[in-house]
């Protein structure tokens, strides 16, 4: 993995603020190397893929390349896009909203150095995170605002002379009472074999509640790693949803933290994979107060040759007496080459707990598809129906433009779903 350290981390010019954050974190990356296969939470994943890349710094031609992309339907109170990590102005737009305030890190190197330094790296791809990270977004809402379009961040990954390797740092901060919806859209002007990391914290005061949309169509061949963090304080509400559909090589990992009274923590996921794919979903959610709640219902398919996984753990602290509990995970397979593996956790340490999890791995049902081809159905038509309703239960309470857009990406990216062997 040294050369592949070599590539990523290379001579890239950074503003003096970041040197010493960026010296800090290339040490520390080097001395704890990249996950291999003898590291538990990566088991299921290999970086062998990735060691003959070479990659350069994405920073190289990102502020003025043209981007033809497709961003999804408005409205919006800000659409914010980066490509390959950097942000640019003539792309992005943003409406004055009282109660909203819109802080761009790279015009920042200061106050981007102190973010990347607190709280520090947890793993090897935080590290990189931080070596790497030349721009981001810190979003603030101020105790009481409800902004009522959502924010979007984009994030374009686009070709250059060659490969290249871009970070960028997330942070949305909600204060008391406050309510927010944010669209995360991750997409490829082009195929392009480039690597991502990408590093996001939320905060949600007491009271407040955030709306999450994360839309992941990046471009074939893509590398892309996420590590998302969010703390809820008293009563707070987080309702996630995700939609893995694109890139290479995906690995997420979501790390939620009820930490006050009454906080509620709701997600709905769905990866939809082809060709080669592999998307990796690491989520850990900790109750750690009283009366916390946690709902997660995720489902996977996976055609042709592709691989899935999914570990997801709920932990419920001592002292989290009152707390609710669910994990659901569902998953399709629909050709005999492809693999799923799911990993469903629950630990408690409390009483006074309602909690259940469980997980299924299986293929399209016989008697529904004979049910749909007696009605006239072609037999792929059929698959393609009963595939979509199977996706779609998860994605309930998207707003109606972009649940058809997602609605066509996930069609899209299963044409068929071809006969088991």
């Amino acid at each position: 993995m040294s050369a592949l350290l070599d590539s990523l981390l290379g001579e890239r010019a950074a503003p003096p603020a970041l040197a010493a954050v960026r010296d800090a974190a290339t040490a520390a990356l080097r001395a704890r190397g990249l996950p291999g296969p003898r590291d538990e939470a990566w088991k299921y994943t290999s970086l062998r893929a990735l060691e003959q890349r070479r990659y350069a710094d994405g920073d190289r031609g990102a502020r003025t390349r043209a981007v033809d992309v497709g961003f999804l339907p408005g409205p919006f109170a800000a659409r914010l896009v980066f490509v390959n990590g950097i942000h640019r102005e003539d792309l992005s737009s943003a409406d004055a909203v009282a109660g909203l305030a819109i802080e761009r890190l790279g015009a920042r190197p200061e106050e981007l150095a102190a973010l990347l330094r607190s709280p520090p790296p947890v793993d090897a791809f935080g590290e990189l995170n931080a070596a790497l990270a030349l721009d981001g977004v810190r979003l603030r809402v101020a105790a009481g605002a409800r902004i009522e379009a959502p924010v979007q961040i984009v994030h374009v990954g686009t070709p250059a002379d060659s490969d290249v390797a871009w970070s960028l740092r997330v942070q949305v901060e909600l204060g008391e009472g406050a309510r927010l919806r944010v669209v995360e859209h991750h997409l490829g002007g082009a195929p392009n074999a480039n690597f991502a990391s990408i590093v996001a914290a939320y905060r949600v005061g007491a009271g407040a509640r955030l709306e999450l949309v994360e839309v992941q169509d990046a471009a074939d061949g893509s590398t892309l790693v996420r590590r998302s963090e969010a703390v809820l304080d008293a009563d707070a509400t987080f309702d996630l949803h995700t939609i893995e559909a694109g890139a290479q090589l995906v690995r997420h990992d979501l790390v939620v933290g009820l930490e006050g009274r009454g906080a509620r923590f709701r997600s709905r996921g769905v990866f939809a994979l082809r060709g080669r794919q592999h998307v990796d979903t690491h989520l850990e959610v900790t109750n750690v107060a009283r009366d916390t709640a946690c709902d997660i219902s995720w489902r996977g398919v996976a055609d042709q040759r592709s691989r899935g996984v999914f570990h997801g753990a709920i932990t419920v602290a001592a002292g989290a007496d009152g707390a609710d509990a669910q994990l659901a995970n569902k998953n399709l397979l629909l050709s005999a080459q492809a693999e799923i593996d799911t990993q469903p956790v629950l630990e408690i340490h409390a009483d006074e707990v309602k909690a259940a999890h469980g997980a299924t791995v299986g293929q399209l049902d016989e008697r529904a598809l004979f049910y749909l081809r007696s009605r006239g159905l072609p037999l792929d038509l059929a698959r393609r129906v009963l595939v979509a309703a199977f996706c779609g239960a998860v994605l309930d309470g998207l707003e109606p433009a972009l649940r058809a857009h997602v609605d066509a990406l996930l069609a899209a990216r299963l044409p068929q779903a071809e006969a088991l062997a």
